[in-house]
């Protein structure tokens, strides 16, 4: 198994134990992306990524490879500390490059965990913003970790285990699960849009391309009798109103 652990600390303190503590449980080959020596540019919010593809981002070459290793993996580990109630600045930068994966997701059959750890409050809402925005991404399952004081004693240490636990069963298993009905919509938001009068170019040509635009959802991934009447449904209203 190949996990990608993209670590949005700019240190090796509280967050990194907890990241410590999980790769212990697993069994897998890591690579680690620390994003505070990739040195990625700010995120200009030209939008080139969105309306003309992700190639054309000005920092595409320091975008790309971490894409890349994560098409390339099997699971996906991210952690970041609670920065003034919101993720690390390095995190928050590098989903701001990835806002694109928003309108073309990709990662379906991907698994992740979240990591988060503060010294005060806020980690259960910065872990559900990653969470949040990794299932835009596409991404399957998500578990999340989220800890005050950096997980050192005993009762939190066994929590990490429990979590990584799950998620090492899950990263093994050949299954995948059942998306929420939110992103089933989502999914049915982007489909119907790059079938609209005037979609985006570089929507369209993703939607088409890898064939999705003819899937209720990503076919790899089940859906049961309600949530694929669900999404023909809101597929049906949504190329209605979206024109």
């Amino acid at each position: 198994m190949k996990c990608v652990i993209i670590n949005g600390s700019p240190r090796k303190k509280n967050t990194w134990s907890v990241v410590e503590q999980v790769k212990s449980n697993l069994e897998a080959e890591f690579d680690e992306i620390h994003l505070m020596k990739e040195k990625i540019p700010m995120c200009n919010g030209c939008f080139k990524c969105i309306l003309e593809g992700e190639n054309r981002c000005p920092h595409f070459d320091k975008i790309n490879p971490i894409i890349e290793s994560i098409r390339k993996s099997d699971a996906i580990i991210i952690a970041s500390p609670v920065y003034s109630m919101n993720v690390s600045a390095l995190l928050k930068n590098f989903f701001d490059h990835t806002a694109y994966l928003y309108h073309r997701p990709e990662f379906f059959d991907k698994k992740a965990l979240v990591a988060v750890t503060t010294a005060g409050a806020g980690q259960k809402k910065v872990a559900s913003y990653i969470d949040e925005t990794l299932r835009h991404w596409g991404v399957n399952k998500v578990y999340k970790i989220s800890i005050a004081c950096g997980g050192k004693d005993h009762l939190e240490t066994k929590k990490i285990d429990q979590i990584a636990g799950k998620f090492r069963k899950d990263m093994e298993s050949d299954k995948l699960s059942s998306p929420k009905f939110v992103d089933v919509f989502y999914y049915n938001l982007w489909r119907a849009m790059a079938l609209s009068d005037d979609p985006l170019k570089a929507d369209k040509e993703y939607w088409f391309e890898t064939g999705l635009v003819n899937h209720d959802f990503a076919p790899q991934v089940k859906l049961n009798v309600f949530k694929k009447a669900f999404s023909k449904i809101l597929f049906f209203i949504l190329r209605k109103a979206i024109k």
